[in-house]
């Protein structure tokens, strides 16, 4: 188990699921861990059975909705006020939404604003407190889902054509895109302390998907007999948040702890660059151009 006393490490979507396991296991090595979390009361909760876990009182709470840009920005200002560095950002919030195609306070399809917008703003607002680390990482959760994208630069908000999935699939491959442009990005600034990677965690038995409602919800349902534990999913994004190999590898994309090829049509550098792009005009942010 790799010893990570002195370990800055902030978690979103941390009070369940895969991100409530990831924040545990990084505790109880020894990490100072920061849950970022929509709901007071569950991060509370979730907060003391971190702490039981990992014989420890340091883990902390910022509050905010990763949908709502205002809310990430407080939280970041407030992370800046109150640590020195950070040594691993785990990007681990993500939703599927309903059938109903729903709009976030700012106005973007809440799916995109939630699993892409909002973490591309928070490590934007986080990047100066990763480049204080001596050697930060970045972990950024996404999905086998990404084979099932169509995403479209020119219907970005999927106001022409929405479907849940489809969105979900959309911003899984978004979040490969922004791993592995984020990777050329570093390179290109000379940036060495800072790595980055993408996790599929697997098709995992949590609660994921049971606010979508309908057919989708159902499906999840049924499936989570034969799905993998949360304690299995999380196994990746611990490994590339701590484990020593993969401490100058940058860009990847992990199944099952062996980085894996992408194959999706939509993945090349010029819609990368485009999406980055476009991810900076919708939350008014410059990052690393």
């Amino acid at each position: 188990m790799p010893d990570l006393h002195n370990q800055l490490v902030l978690v979103t979507g941390a009070t369940s699921g895969i991100g409530e396991v990831t924040a545990t296991e990084l505790a109880k090595m020894g990490a100072h861990v920061i849950i970022l979390a929509r709901n007071a009361k569950k991060a509370e909760v979730t907060q003391q059975k971190i702490k039981a876990a990992a014989g420890h009182d340091k883990v902390d709470i910022l509050l905010a909705d990763l949908a709502d840009l205002g809310q990430v920005r407080r939280a970041a200002a407030e992370f800046n006020d109150r640590y020195p560095r950070l040594d691993v950002l785990v990007n681990n919030a993500g939703m599927v939404f309903g059938a109903e195609r729903q709009l976030s306070v700012d106005g973007n399809e809440l799916g995109l604003a939630t699993n892409h917008l909002g973490p591309f703003l928070l490590t934007n607002l986080l990047f100066d407190k990763l480049k204080a680390s001596p050697a930060a990482r970045v972990v950024n959760l996404a999905s086998m889902a990404y084979n099932f994208a169509k995403p479209s630069l020119t219907d970005f908000q999927s106001a022409k054509d929405y479907s849940a999935m489809r969105v979900y699939g959309n911003t899984k491959l978004y979040n490969i895109m922004f791993t592995q442009e984020l990777a050329r990005r570093l390179r290109t600034h000379g940036v060495a302390n800072v790595t980055t990677n993408a996790v599929h965690p697997g098709a995992v038995a949590s609660n994921f998907g049971s606010n979508a409602g309908g057919w989708l919800a159902k499906l999840l349902q049924l499936g989570r007999p034969f799905m993998i534990s949360v304690e299995k999913g999380a196994e990746t994004s611990i490994f590339l948040a701590s484990a020593p190999e993969v401490a100058a590898t940058s860009g990847g994309y992990y199944s099952k702890k062996r980085a894996e090829p992408v194959k999706h049509a939509f993945n090349t550098p010029d819609h990368a660059r485009q999406l980055w792009k476009l991810s900076e005009q919708l939350t008014g942010t410059q990052f690393l151009d």
